[in-house]
């Protein structure tokens, strides 16, 4: 697809604006404009979040539940966070809490989960998902004498085998641990369809939607799904992690904490002080992606925030695919290039727009290194999905050369990383 074919299709979205809103994108490298295409490993910040920081460290920097200004400010915008994540999921603002990172809130949640578990009850993991969807249910292997058994993948695509998913799933499963979309080749899971057969056989569901955030609506409900854990610093925020759980589940579960820690939602499962400065900034990030919505909302702009948030990922979709296609078709014309995932165009309602390569003759280091002295950042390696490169036989060869796209990324940044690709190939 040529750009000026992209243009015309994401005629209602302003890639301009956006643009204007990351300073970080106005950088330079060997006196190139630097293409940001490491967004899978975390994504660069609107104007909004780095202001509401600045603002938060200004007016409001305390801690929680004191009888002074700052105090009340601070318990205010950490209440006002939680709302908005509520929003951004589908949920209730106590359904929502906040830690440093999905991984740390992965390993809490697994242990409480685990102090209801007993030997032989069995966790359902699989090949495709990122590490922090694995080690904590692999730890109560260890700690509980459970029993993991992991989901293979369709290796010519790259998508989850979903008879051996049906196969593994028993009368002994009491959890299933999935991913909504893959880091490493942007594969999405059917994760609906992962609800049901496990809610079927009566287990719980915890889904890894850090990669799928950035590129889609969320709607915890409609899932149905017990957790979701996602990272807001790879949809546009800072560093920090986030898990939604059913309030039923968050009550009843005992999660390891600190006395006299409050024992009500939700700092029953927030573990110390938290980083205030970080969330004030996550609802600058939701705030932005608002406004994004009501930009590009199709017919009468969005009266709540759920709304603005929906209309935002549909325009973000329309944008990103078309980027996606063209990045993909041109990908697979380079020689001596293996492409990992869905490349078929009829496809792609089952990927985001993260690809993962490898190009003949050069490790994904080489490959990365060549691109970033002109310019372009990308990644190399495994990206904690080490199963699947252990699967595909690529691990000790240094993983895939990763190239992720977001909505800020633009039709002559791919132009720029297939050139370079091409390039590196012929030369």
């Amino acid at each position: 697809m040529s750009s000026r074919a992209i243009e015309n299709r994401a005629a209602a979205f302003d890639i301009e604006w956006v643009r204007a809103q990351f300073p970080a994108l106005r950088q330079t490298v060997n006196g190139r404009p630097a293409a940001f295409l490491d967004a899978p490993a975390g994504t660069q910040v609107p104007l909004r979040v780095i202001d509401a920081m600045r603002e938060y460290f200004e007016r409001s920097n305390a801690n929680t539940l004191g009888a002074f200004a700052t105090s009340r400010r601070s318990d205010a915008m950490l209440a006002e966070a939680h709302r908005a994540m509520g929003d951004l999921l589908n949920c209730d603002a106590q359904e929502i809490f906040l830690g440093p990172n999905m991984t740390t809130l992965t390993f809490a949640l697994a242990r409480a989960i685990g102090r209801e578990l007993k030997a032989g009850d069995e966790i359902v993991v699989t090949t495709l998902d990122h590490d922090a969807n694995v080690a904590p249910w692999r730890a109560l292997e260890e700690e509980r004498g459970v029993v993991v058994r992991q989901v293979d993948i369709r290796e010519a695509d790259c998508t989850l085998d979903m008879d051996d998913l049906r196969a593994k799933i028993t009368e002994r499963t009491r959890v299933v641990a999935v991913g909504y979309a893959s880091n490493i080749v942007g594969t999405i899971n059917p994760v609906a369809e992962v609800v049901r057969l496990a809610h079927r056989a009566g287990a719980l569901v915890f889904i890894d939607a850090v990669h799928y955030a950035p590129h889609g609506l969320i709607d915890v409900k409609a899932l149905d799904c017990d957790f979701l854990g996602c990272s807001p610093y790879k949809f546009f925020a800072p560093h920090l992690g986030c898990v939604y759980g059913k309030r039923e589940l968050l009550t009843r579960l005992r999660p390891y904490k600190v006395r006299p820690a409050p024992n009500y939602l939700p700092d029953r499962w927030e573990v110390g002080t938290q980083t205030h400065e970080g969330i004030a900034g996550l609802i600058g990030a939701i705030e932005y992606l608002a406004e994004l919505g009501r930009r590009c909302a199709v017919g009468p702009i969005a009266e709540t925030r759920r709304a603005a948030l929906a209309s935002a990922h549909a325009a973000i979709r329309r944008y990103e695919m078309p980027l996606a296609e063209k990045l993909i078709r041109g990908l697979v014309e380079i020689p001596g290039l293996r492409f990992f995932g869905i490349s078929d165009v009829a496809r792609f309602s089952e990927r985001v727009p993260t690809v993962g390569v490898r190009l003949a003759g050069r490790t994904p280091l080489e490959c990365a290194t060549f691109l970033g002295d002109r310019g372009i950042f990308t990644w190399d390696g495994n990206y904690y999905a080490v199963n699947f490169t252990e699967r595909m036989g690529i691990e000790a060869d240094g993983g895939v050369l990763r190239i992720g796209l977001v909505h800020y990324n633009t039709a002559e940044e791919v132009e720029r990383v297939l050139e370079g690709l091409t390039d590196l190939a012929c030369g």
